[in-house]
This record gives C-alpha cells, structure tokens and sequence, in this order.
C-alpha cells in the first residue's frame, strides 16, 4: 500500500513537471489567453 502511495505520487509530479515544460513553451500571448502569466506557471499547483 505504501508502495503504491509513493508510485502515485512520483506519477503526479512527473504530470505536474511535464505541464510545466509545455506552459513554458507558450508565448506571453497565448499564457495570457489562458489566464496566467510567466512567473505563476512554476507556482501554480
């Protein structure tokens, strides 16, 4: 049980980071069209 407790969360971060890398990607423009802006991708969870 613990196991798998430690293998969903490594799969959650792994989620969160790849989100990230994409957001960062995206031109102020389009990160504005969404709602956010540059510094808040990192932060945001």
């Amino acid at each position: 049980m613990f196991v798998a407790f430690v293998l969903s969360r490594i799969s959650a971060y792994q989620r969160y980071r790849a989100s990230v890398r994409e957001l960062s990607h995206f031109s102020d423009r389009e990160l504005d069209d969404l709602g956010i802006s540059r510094y808040e991708i990192d932060v945001t969870a």
